[in-house]
């Protein structure tokens, strides 16, 4: 039992810099999409600075996070087969399966803006980095409350969530454009 909570606790340390990797990185894409419309020469010095920082985000944080915290994942999984039948965590894999999906599809957008693609704009990525926060939310509430948690109360809250997500992303989108003028 000694293992397994070391084990667990490491499990949740590089899942908790998994996801502090995932929102800061979307946040300089952010940051990165806007510095393309500066004038020159603040665009150059901006991006040059950008895509160091993203790099060393990427592949010396977010990426070995989300390895080493798969790799906990496994042994935990491996020292506790029985949940494997257990609903809650069928549900939380499909969300860790998200996760992934969204992890690669952020590396995609890394991979776009170290080669100068910008093909996305700066609110798109503003309402992007919700991803996130709404996988981890679910979760942190699927592992907390485990089958105490109707996974159908769980869907419709984190539809709920999103919603409000999307409202105060509006408010702020609102917000910011009255600044600007």
């Amino acid at each position: 039992m000694e293992l397994y909570n070391y084990i667990k606790s490491l499990h949740l340390i590089f899942v908790i810099t998994w996801f502090a990797g995932l929102f800061y990185i979307v946040r300089l894409f952010v940051y990165q999409i806007e510095a393309n419309e500066k004038p020159s020469p603040e665009r150059e010095i901006l991006l040059n600075q950008y895509k160091i920082m993203t790099y060393r985000l990427w592949y010396i944080i977010t990426w070995p996070s989300a390895v080493l915290a798969t790799i906990f994942a496994l042994w935990l999984l491996h020292l506790m087969p029985k949940w494997l039948q257990m609903p809650w965590m069928q549900v939380k894999l499909g969300f860790v399966v998200l996760l992934f999906a969204y992890h690669f599809k952020c590396h995609q957008i890394y991979k776009q803006l170290q080669n100068d693609a910008f093909r996305y704009s700066s609110n798109f990525m503003r309402l992007w980095n919700e991803g996130a926060t709404i996988i981890l939310f679910a979760v942190v509430f699927l592992v907390i409350l485990k089958n105490a948690f109707n996974w159908i109360y769980g869907v419709i809250g984190i539809f709920l969530f999103s919603i409000l997500i999307m409202l105060g992303f509006k408010f702020y989108k609102r917000i910011r454009e009255k600044n600007k003028s």
